[in-house]
């Protein structure tokens, strides 16, 4: 959120918009509803169309930056797509770097506050950590093949990592 007010975009999030979604029973939001309920991932097609329709809600913004999207290759080549069609493309990924045994230590601090369970359980951590490895760590090298990647070091105070963020921001 601070880097898009300080570069005057638009901050989307995926973890917003499928709350956003569900709790005003959009029919994406019923659809995604659907799914998790049941335990299932929410299909990426779902995911994409509820981006596609906020940016599309957005016309005017002078950019976006896209958090926690795409998680896989499916979804990176559907926004490549996507915004294509739109005269735009992705000016880069940057994915903070932090070890395992931090994030673990962060989640489960979040979670006494968030009330999230999903926060409170270290196994269910190890499993999301895991799935990110698998899943949307490729992502990074699909962008990195593409001079479009960077990793910035997201460990320290958080106006030291928005320090260092900004100072990749500037290159891309």
């Amino acid at each position: 959120k601070k880097l898009a007010a300080k570069y005057n975009q638009l901050h989307i999030s995926t973890g917003d918009l499928f709350r956003f979604n569900m709790k005003n029973n959009t029919p994406l939001g019923i659809e995604a509803k659907s799914y998790i309920e049941k335990g299932n991932l929410v299909p990426d097609e779902v995911t994409i169309n509820m981006l596609k329709a906020k940016v599309n809600e957005n016309p005017d913004v002078g950019g976006y930056i896209f958090d926690g999207f795409p998680r896989n290759i499916t979804q990176a080549k559907a926004l490549d797509n996507f915004l294509k069609e739109k005269g735009q493309s992705v000016s880069g990924l940057l994915a903070l770097d932090v070890p395992d045994e931090e994030l673990i230590k962060r989640l489960l601090e979040r979670g006494k506050d968030s009330g999230r369970k999903d926060d409170q359980d270290e196994g269910i951590i190890a499993n999301r950590i895991k799935v990110y490895n698998k899943e949307t760590a490729p992502v990074f090298d699909f962008y990195k093949k593409q001079n479009r990647a960077d990793k910035v070091l997201g460990v320290g105070s958080i106006e030291n990592i928005f320090e260092r963020l900004c100072s990749m921001i500037f290159w891309m």
